[in-house]
């Protein structure tokens, strides 16, 4: 069946790159958003494999639960702690950067949490632009400002924030637009937290093209109606067609390119985009 070639992994021991690191303590936290599934997930779990206390926000608790079950099976260094809340609405956003400052010293924020809508300009619902902007782009906002003043206050004054952009933060496809330019905006966010950082408050973006994740799974039968082809066609062709590389990525390679950055390792990435795509954009065809 064509969507097995799309089925998100699970993450295990052997998957999770292990990175030396002086601030990669329980005493720090890094919050993660969209942590109950997908690139979210397997963050929370490489960020809690390299001993991080980590606040892992999801609007989905039972898939937050998983993640947390997920941890402890693995009996990782760090703790997962689930906090459910809603990035669409500011009180909840509020108070999950307040839970999070109770488990610790905030010191990383990973923005992932992302959904996806398939149509034409003509055709696209203005409610779901407004629900994808407030999740994708609002929200990593607005838990940047309220995150700031925490990391300011660590031992060493300093913190990361990541963004999950993607390649459709660098070229667009067809009947993507709310996507697309909240891509395009992640990255706006990411250089503008450099530009005001001082080199103390870092951050970067991740650009990256399909992920076997539940968002990829479940825009294959749209994509495919969309353009009238095959879920095969839409695999092969739109998924894979202008990647060099022949194969998705996995959550977790994503999830090891967060740590990597937020890590004295990424000292020197500060603005920057890390663009993982297989070759996707750069020998476009």
């Amino acid at each position: 069946m064509a969507q097995d070639q799309v089925t998100p992994p699970s993450v295990s021991q052997d998957d999770i790159h292990r990175i030396d690191d002086d601030s990669f303590t329980d005493r720090n936290v890094c919050l993660v958003t969209g942590a109950g599934s997908g690139i979210g997930r397997a963050t929370a779990l490489v960020a809690a494999g390299n001993g991080l206390t980590v606040a892992a926000t999801d609007v989905d608790e039972e898939g937050l639960e998983e993640t947390s079950a997920r941890g402890t099976e693995l009996d990782l260094e760090g703790t997962i702690e689930p906090i459910g809340g809603d990035l669409t609405v500011d009180d909840d956003i509020e108070r999950i950067v307040d839970r999070a400052a109770d488990l610790g010293d905030v010191k990383y924020l990973a923005n992932v949490a992302g959904i996806q809508h398939i149509d034409s300009i003509e055709e696209f619902p203005m409610a779901a632009y407004d629900r994808m902007h407030r999740i994708m782009l609002r929200a990593p906002l607005y838990l940047s400002k309220r995150c700031i003043p925490h990391f300011r206050e660590t031992e060493d004054g300093r913190g990361c924030v990541g963004n999950m952009a993607s390649v459709h933060g660098h070229y667009v496809t067809s009947d993507k637009v709310a996507y697309n330019v909240s891509k395009f905006g992640l990255r706006g966010l990411t250089q503008s937290i450099a530009a005001e950082g001082d080199g103390e408050i870092r951050s970067f973006s991740i650009s990256t093209g399909y992920v076997k994740t539940p968002l990829v799974t479940n825009q294959l039968e749209d994509t495919a109606e969309q353009r009238g082809i095959s879920v095969e066609e839409v695999i092969q062709d739109v998924m894979l067609g202008q990647s060099r590389v022949k194969e998705m990525m996995e959550p977790v390679d994503v999830a090891n390119l967060f740590l990597l950055g937020f890590s004295d390792l990424g000292r020197h990435l500060d603005g920057g985009d890390l663009l993982f795509d297989g070759g996707m954009t750069l020998t476009y065809e």
